[in-house]
């Protein structure tokens, strides 16, 4: 009993790689390729089908049912040798500064700043993940292994994302993955789930028959950015019978203890001889956006000094900046529900996946959005495999989303409710 509930928590702790040993091991992802974009650059990309990585992990048998174990993993840009990806394009998501030609100023002066501002928030050619260049932003924990479950400490994947990685029929990677569409209201333009968090404690069981839990909390600094001030999570999985299926909740705070995004997943995949099935709901709201301090930054920097060269009255200034911070709190406002189905089909060496996705934006705007997908993976042995998948995406009213893959985020199509098309061919190894 003892030596099966061990084996089951070491695999549920590790969700994304294989079982760790009795021994330090080196393992890793390699993964490029090339996609071929509506509305943006042909680009060479890392991590397309699975986020490219190096990482370490081990156990130590410490005797009487109890195990010592870590997980340190790196991030690796394969197109740069760098560790911080970006957008599959630069084109500027138009979303976030919605309502602010009304701002009470010239309209050459107001068009300036505008410029100005867009730049700050979103960087062309900027980071989009791992803005803080951490070593091993893909995760860094240690842990001990019980008769009673696992208790982990660190940087690690939250509850809620690994019932949203279980539900998705491209597993959270390529141009059809379902991610693409739920990444903020309108585009990328926040978070639509805290994929990890920092500051982080958790507790995880599984049991032989297929039941499995985990809970997490994180403190002051927590969350996917460490924007937190608090971050509570958990799920319960059901793993056996050929069904893979969850349901999760990830909940986080901002720096002023105000309820910031809250996720709740559905679903999972059964497997039936050749056939894979998916299915997944998730639920996503935001009223108090954790990164409005870095959006008020971006004014602070790049606007305050050209309104003070231009002598604009502090009175004058305060207001503007009050009408920016109500402005721009109310299009980080989230509020929406996605769902997204789909299938594999084994076929001698490689496998069919197919998928639809919408989501259904309940704010004002309704930006909502269509992923149609359709992809071709063949595994050449049993760590290298090639893949292609097409992917389109049906924008509404004000959405700009656009496929991207597993390391890089799509970001934005040319304009608000133009589809989103992209080709993509890759290779994997896992090593």
């Amino acid at each position: 009993m003892k030596k099966s509930l061990i084996a089951a928590l070491l695999g549920a702790t590790f969700a994304t790689s294989a079982l760790a040993q009795s021994s330090v091991q080196i393992y890793g992802i390699a993964d490029a390729g090339v996609m071929f974009q509506k509305g943006g650059p042909t680009k060479i990309y890392s991590g397309g089908a699975d986020g490219s990585r190096i990482g370490f992990k081990g156990t130590e048998d410490l005797g009487n049912g109890f195990k010592a174990m870590f997980n340190l993993e790196a991030r690796v840009e394969l197109d740069t040798g760098t560790q911080q990806p970006t957008l599959m394009n630069d084109n500027p998501g138009r979303y976030l500064l919605r309502g602010m030609n009304a701002m009470p100023l010239p309209a050459p002066v107001r068009d300036r700043l505008l410029t100005g501002l867009q730049a700050a928030i979103q960087p062309p050619g900027g980071p989009a993940v791992n803005q803080e260049r951490a070593l091993f932003d893909r995760m860094a924990m240690v842990g001990l292994v019980t008769p009673v479950g696992a208790f982990l400490i660190g940087r690690m994947y939250t509850p809620g994302y690994e019932v949203f990685n279980m539900a998705d029929t491209f597993e959270s990677g390529t141009a059809g993955t379902w991610g693409h569409v739920t990444g903020g209201t309108a585009g990328f333009t926040a978070l639509s789930a805290d994929i990890r968090s920092q500051e982080s404690v958790q507790y995880r069981i599984a049991l032989p028959n297929g039941i499995g839990a985990a809970l997490m909390y994180g403190g002051k600094g927590s969350g996917y950015l460490g924007r937190y001030n608090k971050f509570r999570a958990g799920h319960v999985t059901y793993k056996a019978n050929g069904f893979d299926v969850g349901v999760g909740y990830n909940h986080g705070y901002d720096r002023q203890d105000r309820p910031s995004l809250r996720t709740t997943t559905v679903g999972g995949s059964y497997t039936l001889n050749e056939w894979k099935i998916f299915a997944g709901f998730h639920s996503q709201r935001n009223t108090n956006s954790a990164l409005l301090p870095d959006y008020l930054a971006g004014w602070d920097s790049v606007v305050v000094p050209q309104l003070t060269a231009g002598g604009v009255p502090a009175a004058n200034q305060t207001a503007l900046r009050a009408f920016f911070s109500r402005t721009i709190a109310a299009n980080t406002v989230q509020d929406a529900n996605s769902y997204q189905f789909g299938l594999h089909y084994k076929i001698g060496s490689g496998r069919v996946m197919a998928s639809y996705a919408h989501q259904n934006d309940r704010t004002a705007s309704n930006s909502d959005a269509n992923l149609f997908a359709i992809g071709y993976d063949h595994f050449l042995s049993k760590r290298t495999d090639l893949y292609t998948v097409v992917a389109n995406i049906k924008n509404k009213n004000e959405a700009q989303y656009a496929p991207g893959t597993a390391g890089n985020p799509g970001g934005f199509t040319k304009g608000p409710g133009e589809d989103g098309r992209a080709l993509q061919v890759g290779i994997r190894h896992r090593f």
